[in-house]
């Protein structure tokens, strides 16, 4: 369906800029009139095909979409008017187009969840069934607070992530950065001076110079096949099932890191199937969506089989117990749920766990990440720099005697 970039006026006289999906003009016209807006101008927009594009609706963004229609709604404030007040405030223009397609979509007697459901890439299905289930039950303003707290654990995760391996990032690419330099440069201009001083070199700068002549002939081959081997990599992974299961199962089983996304994983799963039981989902409907949410093929294969046992009318502990990948404390903690009754309270206790465990296993992993690095990387260093300098020192040695 085509854009529009529109300028129009509501009742009051005031100015309203915007973009929205419509048909044609007459759509456009007919879509903003729902919306208590008169259309002035108008310009199609075109579909922008970049690899940068800024179509995108950040966490931060649903963050603070959730929790400003929770405090509307729960002040008793309908619905539309939440939807065109949220339109109007906000900074992303993207999401701003989103939020007047579903107002008008609502205008024209959606249910907010179908509204939603008409954009899978900003709200995913387990937000739309969650909005779902909150209409049903007529507890929408609970639910959007909860989406806006798990949302938000979800985004705080992201980022303490990212601020953990900013370091070693950085460190890694200045320490690289400088060996490109003293490959690329200083070695070719050392080696020149040691041939002409007709010293025979040790072994270790012999095979300095044959890697630095290497980066200088073929430096287009060291940057190009790196990012050949990754795409084709990827492009198999995302082709091929049987790859990903397998790259999925790799990345649990890594020495340090696999544990940690383990945990990530359960912390996920537990706190958003929490969300969808104390919504009212059924259990088997909240597996389901799960499978999609939880980001590995090999725990997902694990709920699908824990899922085919509840059907088959197995309890819940046992099933997940039997699917063989579930720690001892989810089943546990699953166990007591069903025995108490309070089977989110116990999956939040497991979230909660797990979150702290994380964190701390992240700042331990940070903690030795730092030195290995600085050591690995200060070893190549040194054996490049002693690798010219002791020739150079040798020559000097001999020139004085």
């Amino acid at each position: 369906m085509p854009s529009f970039n529109y300028k129009a006026i509501d009742k009051s006289g005031r100015p309203a800029v915007g973009q929205i999906d419509a048909l044609n003009e007459v759509d456009l016209e007919i879509r903003l009139e729902r919306m208590d807006l008169d259309l002035i101008t108008f310009r199609a927009t075109k579909k922008s095909t970049s690899l940068f594009n800024r179509n995108k609706v950040s966490n931060q963004d649903l963050v603070m979409f959730c929790f400003q229609i929770e405090q509307l709604s729960s002040a008793g404030v309908p619905l539309l008017e939440c939807l065109n007040d949220l339109r109007e405030s906000n900074p992303n223009p993207y999401f701003q187009k989103v939020l007047g397609a579903v107002s008008a979509e609502v205008e024209g007697g959606k249910l907010l969840s179908q509204a939603l459901a008409d954009h899978p890439s900003v709200f995913s299905e387990v937000f739309v069934s969650l909005i779902h289930a909150g209409e049903q039950t007529g507890q929408l303003p609970v639910v959007f607070n909860n989406l806006f707290e798990t949302i938000r654990w979800q985004d705080e995760l992201m980022s303490q992530t990212k601020k953990l391996l900013a370091y070693p990032a950085f460190v890694a690419v200045v320490v690289l950065g400088a060996v490109a330099f003293l490959m690329s440069y200083l070695v070719p201009q050392m080696s020149a001076f040691l041939r002409n001083m007709g010293q025979e070199l040790p072994l270790n700068t012999k095979i300095l110079i044959a890697i630095s002549n290497a980066v200088v002939s073929y430096w287009w081959l060291f940057i190009g096949l790196p990012i050949l081997i990754f795409i084709g990599f990827a492009t198999i992974i995302k082709t091929s099932p049987i790859a990903r299961y397998r790259f999925d199962m790799l990345k649990l089983n890594m020495p340090m890191t696999g544990p940690i996304l383990h945990k990530i994983i359960m912390a996920r799963f537990a706190r958003y199937f929490a969300l969808m039981y104390q919504t009212g989902i059924p259990i088997l409907d909240a597996i389901k969506i799960c499978e999609k949410i939880v980001g590995n093929r090999v725990v997902a294969d694990a709920l699908s089989r824990a899922h085919a046992q509840i059907s088959a009318g197995d309890s819940m502990s046992e099933s997940f117990r039997n699917a063989g990948l579930f720690p001892q404390l989810v089943v546990r903690m699953i166990r007591v749920g069903e025995s108490t009754g309070r089977l989110d309270k116990s999956l939040l206790n497991i979230s909660y766990f797990y979150d702290r465990d994380v964190n701390d296993s992240m700042q331990k992993m940070l903690k030795m990440i730092e030195p290995a690095l600085t050591v690995v990387l200060g070893a190549i260093l040194g054996f490049i720099m002693f690798s010219v300098l002791g020739p150079v020192y040798d020559s000097f040695s001999k020139l004085k005697i």
